[in-house]
């Protein structure tokens, strides 16, 4: 990963057009096209593997919280498609996922895993890459972790709602560890102190 490589927050995201799996069909998904609400999307490894499965099962689980917040969530891999439906059509039980409530999206040229840094070029698969894209379709958030350990859906609904609540109180900011309904602050040296007098 090179450093003229690196996208950063703030800066538009990526777009891309690709095929994916929706309710056990074939579509083809443009990222462009979810403009106008926000937008989770994930990468994960590989198909039937380990870490994997337990991730976007937990999303797929939660997936109606995030639609309540109008946003939409994309995993991304790059495996085929029809990996991609292999795997959702094999139970759970068995290694499978089952259904799943949003689109996996195939990069099977590993072109969008390129284009958001994410691809390890020694194992050939994408790294646990997670950005929140906001309407406008710019970067909020990324995280990247490595291939053996997975992300919590909590701290991504988290850090979605405080995004939102900011872009909606752009006078305010969330401090550490900000949860819906908790107090925030205003960026200012002397109206900031209302905040940290009460904490």
């Amino acid at each position: 990963m090179t450093a003229e490589g690196c996208i950063r927050v703030g800066q538009e995201a990526p777009d891309f057009t690709a095929t994916a799996v929706v309710d056990q069909e074939f579509k083809t998904v443009k990222l462009s096209d979810y403009r106008g609400q926000h937008t989770v999307l994930f990468f994960y490894p590989l198909d039937f593997t380990f870490v994997c499965p337990t991730e976007i099962i937990a999303f797929s689980d939660r997936y109606e919280e995030f639609k309540a917040l109008d946003t939409e969530v994309l995993g991304v891999s790059v495996d085929s498609e029809f990996s991609h439906l292999a795997w959702i059509q094999t139970d759970r039980k068995e290694g499978g996922i089952g259904d799943i409530a949003y689109p996996l999206v195939s990069d099977i040229r590993k072109e969008i895993s390129t284009a958001y840094n994410v691809l390890d070029p020694e194992a050939g698969v994408a790294l646990r890459g997670l950005f929140i894209i906001d309407k406008e379709g710019a970067i909020q958030h990324a995280t990247i972790n490595n291939l053996s350990f997975g992300r919590s859906v909590d701290e991504t609904l988290r850090t979605l709602k405080a995004i939102q609540y900011v872009q909606s109180h752009p006078d305010e900011v969330c401090p550490a560890g900000w949860e819906e309904g908790d107090k925030t602050m205003v960026p200012d040296p002397v109206k900031s102190k209302v905040y940290f007098s009460a904490v």
